[in-house]
């Protein structure tokens, strides 16, 4: 039914049925509540698709697409008028990040700039280079996050063109996809255009806000998507949005903390509503990062000249001590965002979108693969081993101590002086420990409990400081385990020395 009601209400706004004669589905829609009483009444067009379908349709089943490094793939070249009303599509990558390193474009009736300039992950909803399902009205995302569905009606009168640029250094080994559209007579005169951008700023600049859209036409607003990576402890979104219409100096529409515009409270907590969710928020640690949406489909947003929308990076702040300084200061945490909204004049141009590996926070290419540092592992108790199956490298180290307050001692290389943050890929399992991790004597965050259910790999990020270039000594210390735990054994993945500004 969600999907019923979307067609109904987003055909409305995209193609302006307000604006034009009632039709009988929309009477249907808008008269008994019923989302599908307009089915009954005979559809004008032709339903029409581009997929990767395999073109040996009788025999074959290769029906994907490979793209190498550097290559753009063109997923649909359409001849109008038409209105795109699904995309749908899943993605084979080895490369961590992969749906920030591959782009999406959609380019309407031959323009030569695109409408629609975003990487994949985050057109559908989440960011950071990760997968994560969740479920709303113009986008759901299923199969732990690789099954992504797009219902926002992309109308066009000549032509539309859709590609996928991968921007990453390995290949895209399967791109699956649909693109399911209607060919019609024609349009309403005022059917806008479908556009969306992404911007980012790592960190967010102080003194400043945080610009999520600044667009010159006509139109209406329809949907935000934020992310945030919080460079410290505690709560990032006390800040207000703000909505410069149509040129005016002081914003029209103002708001009461970053919660509130995306329509939650007292904080953020994983969700995910038909307008509104945060289907990716890990806490509210150092590193923690957040994925949020904000639809504005029962209350879009029109402009007629100029739209301009802001918000606030403010927070709490903490003196040098770590007692609180304030709880509404502006804070340099890394911001990223996409803006989705139509309108019918051609788009001025988009900031050129930033380059493939600066939309990441690290260098995955620079990941030191825990297994090869084995031979310089001292352990107190237990063997440390090589693990194959687990990892990202196909394997991991493996040290299982007996009991705890046990420790295990490797050598890493600070490749040059300069502040770090250091990442750690860890194993949980049903029998792993509770570690806490040091380096060079000194405590690198809380200790971390490894116990989980099923065997799964996570991120740990802790903030190192300023490190000199040479050896520096990485100790494990097994502070017991979990009640749920059968044992205090430890898995250790990979890590990576993060260098920072």
């Amino acid at each position: 039914m969600k999907q019923a009601i979307l067609v109904g209400v987003l055909a409305c706004l995209a193609l302006g049925c307000a604006h034009t004669t009632t039709t009988t589905a929309a009477m249907g829609f808008f008269g008994t509540g019923n989302p599908l009483e307009g089915l009954a009444q005979l559809k004008p067009g032709e339903a029409m698709r581009s997929s990767s379908s395999d073109p040996n349709w009788k025999n074959g089943n290769a029906d994907c697409r490979y793209i190498k490094p550097g290559d753009t793939l063109v997923l649909a070249e359409l001849d109008g008028p038409g209105v795109i009303t699904h995309f749908w599509n899943t993605i084979a990558a080895n490369e961590r990040g992969y749906s920030r390193l591959l782009v999406l474009r959609m380019y309407w009736d031959g323009e030569e700039q695109p409408s629609v300039e975003v990487p994949f992950g985050d057109f559908f909803g989440i960011g950071h280079g990760v997968d994560q399902p969740y479920q709303s009205l113009p986008i759901t995302v299923t199969s732990e996050g690789r099954a992504r569905n797009c219902y926002w009606p992309m109308p066009f009168r000549k032509s539309a063109k859709i590609t996928a640029t991968n921007e990453g250094r390995t290949p895209i080994n399967a791109l699956y996809w649909y693109l399911d559209w209607q060919k019609l007579p024609s349009l309403p005169q005022d059917s806008a255009y479908f556009h969306s951008m992404y911007r980012q700023e790592f960190p967010a600049v102080m003194g400043q806000n945080y610009l999520i859209a600044d667009i010159e036409g006509r139109g209406h607003y329809v949907g935000t998507v934020l992310n945030v990576r919080q460079l410290t402890e505690s709560w990032w979104g006390e800040g207000d949005d703000f909505w410069f219409i149509d040129g005016e100096s002081k914003p029209r529409l103002r708001g009461t903390g970053s919660e509130d515009y995306l329509c939650d409270a007292w904080g953020l907590r994983e969700m995910s509503n038909l307008y509104y969710g945060a289907p990716l928020m890990k806490g509210y640690d150092a590193f923690s990062k957040t994925s949020a949406y904000r639809w504005h489909i029962a209350d879009p947003v029109p402009f007629k000249k100029s739209l301009r929308l802001e918000i606030e990076h403010k927070g709490v702040t903490f003196n040098p001590d770590k007692s609180v300084k304030s709880g509404f200061e502006e804070r340099p945490d890394d911001f990223s965002s996409v803006a989705f909204w139509y309108q019918l004049e051609p788009h001025k141009p988009y900031p050129a979108l930033p380059p493939s590996y600066d939309r990441l926070y690290e260098d995955w290419s620079k990941l030191i693969e825990a297994e090869s540092l084995i031979p310089n592992a001292k352990a107190s108790e237990g063997p440390v081993t090589k693990q194959d199956g687990i990892g990202s490298g196909g394997a991991q180290m493996f040290w299982t101590p007996g009991q705890e307050n046990q420790t295990l001692e490797i050598s890493i290389e600070i490749p040059f002086n300069g502040k770090y943050e250091i990442l750690f890929l860890l194993t949980s399992a049903p029998d792993y420990g509770i570690q806490q991790i040091e380096l060079d004597g000194k405590p690198l965050g809380s200790p971390v409990d490894l116990f989980n259910r099923a065997i799964a790999t996570k991120e740990y990020v802790f903030p190192a400081g300023a490190l000199t270039a040479g050896k520096h000594a990485l100790r494990f210390v097994n502070k017991g385990k979990n009640g749920d735990s059968k044992g205090y054994f430890f898995g250790f993945d990979g890590v990576l020395l993060n260098p920072k500004k």
